[in-house]
């Protein structure tokens, strides 16, 4: 694309053209009806499950779109991208589609399973720098050098009109919606999607989420960015962990059609993939999680009808023992309870036989008689419980102090 039109602010007729163009290398994903949500949210919810798409989330959509409007000198040239997860799975997978050559440049410290599944759609990966932005830098040097066409992972008219495709499938498999909730990071897939509901239907609600740990777009569409820093892109929801929200972006499409952005924290985050994988049986990444948690926290009016946006399923498995282990903490329904007591026979028996009358499932017990803080003939206890929840780890936590057990 030329220096002249890369600013150009898409149109519902650029998403169209993108949908013709992008068709036979999609999937048309589902959307599903949620009882459990809709109770918890009060309105009727329908998830639009993009962690089904190919390479497992949207990105795909924008990065076929931005490739298959390059020139034939432009394709032959080949590509350039930095990423450290989705988005260089979907310019890899386009590339191999459309059959132009490839480069990916992702920070040393990738998750291996992200780069491997890079490699294999048949770009060339090459690990450079700490952090995304060495990575990112580095990336726009092999542009200027060799060449290439970078291809933006938001701020690119192709990539928008690309990710709002989804957005015309969503009003063929809604009626009537009235709300949307999207999570944002770069911006480009709430930019498209909400330049196709506001031009179908102005009173449809924009909601977007930020991490937390990244809630710059927050402030610069509150015109307080002082306010909202970027802490660190150590979350789990890594995918929207934008170090510095992008100006053109939010002035253009996040301020004009974005109805309200909330932040959120990973704990929230986790209690949110924790209920989507027991109650609607499905795995999502921490972005797509985001989106629960945030209409799960705000006041937003949902009208009817939402449509909660699951923008990828590409979990990291090392990590997803620790993330639903913490969910069911915040949730109550997992702890770790420590007690203070006497070094004698029997203290044992007694706590178990607590446990056992308020229905607790023991999955660890830790008993320590040697600790630096401990006096002679004191002794700690430390349980790891299944609960059925907050109320109910408080029945237990009192029914313990009635025994004389001091919890620590």
């Amino acid at each position: 694309m030329s220096e002249s039109n890369k600013d150009k602010v898409i149109t519902f007729d650029d998403v169209v053209a993108a949908q013709k163009l992008i068709k036979e290398h999609v999937i048309r994903t589902q959307v599903s009806y949620s009882g459990n949500t809709s109770q918890l949210l009060g309105c009727d919810v329908f998830f639009k499950h993009e962690n089904d798409q190919k390479t497992g989330s949207f990105k795909v959509r924008g990065a076929l779109n931005k490739i298959g409007n390059l020139s034939e000198s432009e394709q032959k040239k080949g590509i350039v991208a930095s990423s450290a997860g989705n988005h260089a799975q979907g310019v890899a997978y386009s590339s191999h589609r459309v059959g132009v050559p490839a480069k990916i440049v992702m920070p040393k410290f990738s998750p291996l399973i992200k780069a491997k599944a890079t490699e294999h759609y048949g770009a060339e990966v090459i690990f450079h720098g700490e952090v995304y932005d060495d990575a990112y830098e580095y990336a726009r040097q092999l542009e200027a050098e060799y060449g290439y066409t970078f291809v933006h992972a938001f701020n690119d008219p192709h990539v928008i009109a690309g990710q709002g495709t989804a957005a015309l499938e969503i009003m063929d498999q809604i009626d009537d919606l009235d709300s949307i909730v999207v999570a944002i990071g770069g911006g480009g897939l709430i930019s498209g999607l909400a330049t196709v509901l506001k031009h179908v239907n102005p009173k449809i609600k924009i909601y977007g989420v930020v991490s937390a740990q990244a809630p710059n777009m927050l402030g610069l569409f509150k015109n307080t960015p002082e306010k909202y820093p970027y802490i660190s892109g150590d979350t789990i929801a890594d995918g929207i962990a934008v170090k510095k929200a992008n100006a053109f972006v939010c002035d253009n499409y996040i301020k004009k059609l974005v109805d309200d952005i909330i932040t959120v924290t990973d704990d929230e985050i986790c209690e949110a993939m924790v209920w989507m994988m027991e109650r609607t049986k499905s795995v999502v990444e921490g972005c797509s999680a985001a989106v629960l948690a945030g209409a799960i926290k705000s006041d937003w009016d949902f009208g009817q009808k939402t449509c909660l946006f699951l923008s990828g399923g590409n979990v990291d498995l090392k990590l997803l023992t620790q993330i639903i282990e913490r969910g069911m903490i915040k949730l109550g329904r997992l702890s770790r309870i420590k007690v203070l007591v006497s070094d004698r026979p029997g203290q044992l028996h007694a706590l178990t036989h607590v446990l056992a009358h308020h229905q607790a499932n023991v999955l660890e017990v830790h008993h320590d008689r040697l600790g630096e803080n401990l006096r002679p003939k004191q002794a700690t206890m430390e349980f790891l419980i299944e609960c059925k929840g907050k109320s109910h780890l408080d029945e237990i936590k009192m029914a313990i102090k009635g025994i004389g057990a001091q919890l620590l």
